[in-house]
């Protein structure tokens, strides 16, 4: 890695205009639509070819939550792929997992075809996210537990806030299929992995729900089991939602705010998580690890305040 110059600009937007653009599984405009719903943020009004990333939503979240992270790591110059896996889902995420896979397997084929004219998709440098539920999806398909056989590779990987469980009023428990396994460094994935967790993902809202990331079950455990390269934030004052957007609609975005801890504002930790994601990409796609690099030597840089780990 190369010496760090403090930088800020990860944390803004970035150079391109960007567009949110959504796909429906039955257009009649498309000769293959996808396999799920899709929210895409691309850049747009200018010509390029651009790495794209396949982003996991939380449990029972929908993609328009993450509008605004998306449109903040699209106007760095990545293509944002975010598939509706389900509306209601039980505690197996198998069918997600295979959703998922589906869904990137698609990319090669279906998504040309709903970009801007002027913008291609270079699935050559291809990223998986994905945050809480979908964390844990993510690590799995990375991992090979999709029945749906991948058609592409994934490049890097990153974990917002991942859980491999939940917590009831009296115990914790892994949901199928299960993927932390306890032993240090297990997972064998052969690419760059960024684990952002949050502070106040284990405290319990009004001290009665249960922790929406309990400890043992969350980004900490997840960290603990990558191996090099690996990196860990920590945002010390923020809860397991404050990377959604400000303003989210019905029920459940309800829900996201009222049953699990939040910090004081989500627009620092959205920043800060963009920031970081754009940095990440940076360094293993891009090969110019100064902003990640920055985030490490000079912490106080971030909108939040963090933690950081590495693993090299």
């Amino acid at each position: 890695m190369a010496a760090s110059t403090a930088t800020t600009d990860v944390f803004l937007s970035g150079k391109y205009k960007t567009v949110l653009i959504s796909v429906d599984t039955s257009s009649s405009s498309l000769v293959n639509p996808p396999p799920k719903p899709l929210l895409i943020g691309s850049p747009a009004e200018v010509a390029g070819e651009f790495p794209v990333m396949v982003l996991l939503h939380g449990y029972m979240m929908e993609t328009s939550f993450y509008s605004q992270l998306i449109q903040h790591v699209s106007s760095h110059g990545y293509i944002m792929v975010a598939p509706q896996l389900y509306t209601c889902a039980a505690s197996d995420s198998t069918d997600d997992i295979n959703a998922a896979a589906a869904t990137t397997n698609w990319l090669s084929q279906g998504l040309a075809a709903v970009l801007p004219s002027q913008v291609s998709a270079n699935l050559a440098k291809l990223v998986l996210a994905g945050h809480s539920r979908g964390g844990k999806g993510a690590f799995a398909l990375a991992l090979g537990k999709s029945s749906t056989p991948l058609a592409l590779s994934f490049s890097a990987l990153l974990g917002i806030d991942p859980v491999d469980g939940a917590a009831s009023c009296c115990c914790k428990f892994q949901t199928k299929p299960p993927v932390l396994t306890k032993v240090a460094q297990s997972f064998d994935l052969n690419m760059p992995v960024m684990v952002v967790g949050s502070g106040l993902g284990e405290d319990k809202k009004y001290k009665v729900f249960p922790a929406c990331a309990p400890k043992g079950l969350n980004h900490a455990a997840f960290f603990e089991e990558c191996r090099s390269p690996a990196w860990h934030f920590v945002a010390k004052d923020y809860g397991h939602m404050d990377m959604l957007d400000d303003d989210t609609k019905g029920i459940r975005g309800v829900v996201s705010y009222c049953m699990c801890e939040n910090g004081s504002s989500r627009e620092p930790m959205r920043r800060f998580v963009g920031g970081a994601a754009v940095a990440f990409l940076r360094a293993y796609l891009g090969g110019d690890d100064r902003d990640l690099m920055a985030l490490q030597d000079t912490p106080d840089i971030a909108p939040v305040q963090i933690t950081v780990e590495a693993r090299l």
